[in-house]
């Protein structure tokens, strides 16, 4: 008879990836202590941010790169084969010029062509969408080859 496995073994270390557990981490950890930065310094619009530009492009990124990690289950090779962290500041990046473009394109050229005010929260986007993209990519994509790397061994 064997011994009963260790607390080690049974730890976080071999869980599974769960999409909607990394959505809902990347939604809510940012969004609280952002919101907390807010309101301790006295910054509404901070925490107004925190809820809405900084913490729901953090769940999305999170779903789309989570997503396309873990493709109906299956990881691809050629992403779990890949060292962790050249993956990650890979996809880390792409994710960053992408929500960079996209908070360059809503903060400037929409208020110019369309009749959206150009507000302050605008401007704002030009940080939130970027750093929220670039730290939801980097946690769920290191999170993912960890277990990716032990499903394939």
């Amino acid at each position: 008879m064997s011994p009963p496995p260790s607390t080690a073994q049974r730890g976080s270390a071999t869980r599974p990836f769960t999409l909607w557990k990394e959505v809902a981490t990347a939604y809510l950890a940012p969004a609280l202590t952002a919101g907390l930065g807010g309101f301790l310094s006295r910054q509404p619009e901070v925490t107004r941010a925190a809820f809405t530009s900084i913490g729901v492009t953090s769940a999305l990124v999170a779903c789309i790169v989570g997503s396309w990690l873990h493709r109906r289950g299956r990881p691809r090779l050629w992403t779990a084969a890949m060292p962790r962290p050249v993956l990650t500041l890979g996809l880390a990046v792409t994710a960053v010029a992408i929500a960079g473009l996209a908070g360059w394109f809503v903060s400037d050229w929409l208020p110019s062509h369309t009749p959206v005010p150009d507000a302050r929260w605008l401007q704002r986007l030009r940080i939130d969408l970027p750093l929220s993209a670039g730290l939801a990519t980097t946690i769920v994509t290191w999170r993912w080859h960890g277990t990716a790397s032990r499903q394939q061994t």
